[in-house]
């Protein structure tokens, strides 16, 4: 099992859970484990293609092709875009 932090009320609101428990089998990516849980995950894809949810694996930074096994923690935070691209000036 991987459990799997939503932080952010936007990103909570799309899954409706703070934190949600998900069999995983054998070694996959964080965007995999996303797509074989439509249901309970598939919202947060939209989030994660748009680079507004910071992953952290086991309390370090990640991206959705990093590798997650058995007994992992996920945590996924909401990110503003502007807040750590560089893209883009932050409105002061």
């Amino acid at each position: 099992m991987v459990s799997v932090q939503i932080f952010g009320q936007t990103l909570r609101a799309v899954v409706e859970e703070s934190e949600l428990e998900v069999p995983v089998m054998g070694p996959t990516t964080v965007k995999q484990l996303i797509e074989a849980h439509p249901i309970q995950l598939g919202p947060l894809l939209h989030y994660i293609k748009n680079r507004e949810a910071l992953i952290t694996i086991n309390k370090k930074i990640g991206s959705d092709d990093s590798p997650v096994r058995d007994g992992d923690v996920v945590k996924l935070s909401f990110q503003s875009r502007t807040s750590y691209d560089g893209t883009r000036d932050i409105p002061t």
